[in-house]
């Protein structure tokens, strides 16, 4: 349990593994660069801040008050075999295990996948633009691997695509839709992005709240997919 390496913690969402009461522990070490990401303190693997098995004790402390816990990043599954370990032993506690993940390794997904109950995968954008959001060339790939990989479980799931205008166009955004739909996804969920860099600009604040705002781009995705989640 103490090989760990947990760099963050929040204690109380809804949001994170929809329907359930949940907390959320984001695991350091992440093998993309995204323009847009917002726990850049997170990217480089190093020693944790957090006690693994002092945050395993206040998590046996929630037994009876949250549903399910939340393993984020970073890239919670670069640290795939303690990961897996940590898991088994918050799921023997009775708690749903969520995971959100940007699907580098789909291999370890797979390692994982019978302590996982539902995961959030991110779709980061066009298979072309892919390497210029991400970093990595073989991104996309590995990321439509992983969504392969989960649907074989049969377990739910949902795709969640963050639309930072100056990676995703409003064209963008129904491209990744449309795949998505073909490929049987059910659950969809688009993020606005939240300018909070130094080097956001005025014009990518007001991007990112127009292109969120187009009723005809909506309401065409709100056809496609059995749920759609505008997330704000």
């Amino acid at each position: 349990m103490s090989d760990i390496q947990i760099g963050g913690l929040v204690s109380f969402t809804t949001i994170d593994y929809p329907g359930n009461l949940a907390a959320v522990l984001f695991l350091v070490g992440c093998p993309l660069r995204c323009a847009y990401c917002s726990n850049p303190h997170l990217l480089s693997f190093r020693s944790g801040d957090y006690d693994p098995i002092k945050v395993f004790e206040w998590i046996r402390s929630r037994v009876g008050k949250l549903e399910a816990i939340v393993f984020s990043g970073g890239e919670a599954l670069m640290q795939s075999d303690a990961l897996i370990q940590y898991m088994q032993q918050v799921r023997q506690l009775g708690f749903k295990i969520g995971l959100h993940t940007n699907g580098f390794y789909p291999e370890n997904l797979t390692r994982a996948a019978p302590f996982v109950d539902w995961i959030g995968l991110d779709y980061k954008a066009t298979r072309e633009k892919y390497p210029d959001l991400t970093g990595q060339n073989i991104a996309y790939n590995r990321m439509i691997d992983s969504l392969n990989i989960w649907q074989s479980t049969g377990k739910d799931y949902e795709i969640r695509v963050t639309c930072d205008p100056r990676f995703i166009s409003p064209n963008d955004l129904l491209t990744i839709a449309n795949d998505c739909a073909t490929r049987g996804v059910k659950n969809f969920a688009i993020q606005k992005y939240i300018p909070h860099f130094e080097t956001d600009t005025d014009n990518t604040t007001s991007a990112a709240r127009e292109q969120f705002f187009i009723p005809d781009i909506k309401n065409t995705i709100n056809t496609m997919f059995e749920n759609v989640i505008w997330r704000e």
